[in-house]
């Protein structure tokens, strides 16, 4: 199975939904309309490309990225042929909501929490969406690019210790 046959044939199914294609290191990896990427994931799953293992779900946030500051990626894998595949989507701050995965593959629950838990992104139909790491009283997603990287009220160290 070759990236080009997966094109081939997603491009083929799904001719409107498909935003961006590239290939870094070799790894086909599309930009999809967020609200056509589980019906692309059951496809890829369900049909003889045998998409059968979700290797990865993890949010991305690009403040700078006007009406598309909050994304996630999905890593989906054959694991008889060992072809790999990268999906993105992407969506506004405001109320960001992907449709869950967990009906498809039940490694999904997890990793969706986890997504909710550091970026606020909600998946729609999940059976427990609550924070797993952080705690549930925490009040903000701390994966967000929004908050400064140290605390400018400590004292107890100098920048130009870590060549600053």
């Amino acid at each position: 199975m070759t990236n080009e046959f997966v094109l081939e044939a997603i491009t083929r199914e799904f001719p409107d939904s498909i935003i961006s294609v590239s290939e870094p290191y070799g790894l086909l990896t599309l930009e999809l309309k967020k609200e056509d990427i589980k019906k692309v994931i059951h496809y890829l799953k369900d049909t003889s490309l045998e998409i059968n293992f979700l290797t990865d779900i993890c949010g991305i946030h690009y403040p700078e990225k006007e009406g598309n500051e909050l994304g996630v990626i999905y890593h989906l894998h054959n694991l008889k042929t060992g072809f790999r595949i990268r999906l993105k989507a992407f969506g506004t701050k405001e109320n960001i909501e992907f449709e869950t995965l967990t009906d498809l593959y039940s490694g999904a629950n997890w990793m969706e929490r986890e997504t909710f838990d550091f970026y606020g992104i909600k998946f729609k139909g999940h059976p427990d969406l609550r924070a797993i790491l952080n705690m549930e009283d925490l009040g903000y997603h701390p994966m967000l690019k929004e908050y400064a990287l140290e605390d400018g009220t400590r004292t107890d160290k100098n920048d130009k210790m870590f060549g600053r």
